[in-house]
């Protein structure tokens, strides 16, 4: 599994208020409602990570 980074962001509250209710929609929690969010834009724009080869992680 991927290792993950926290990071604080900045919103504004009406966009988080939609993506909270969209979340709950979706049975996802707000962040994995963003997480979300973000890989299908990074797939859309055909721009998604490519994946590493295995390494012992660090």
């Amino acid at each position: 599994m991927a290792k993950k980074k926290a990071f604080a962001l900045r919103i504004n509250e009406e966009m988080l208020k939609a993506i909270e209710k969209w979340a709950a929609d979706e049975f996802r929690s707000t962040n994995g409602q963003i997480e979300w969010m973000l890989n299908e834009s990074l797939k859309k724009a055909k721009r998604t990570p490519k994946n590493k080869s295995t390494k012992s992680e660090e």
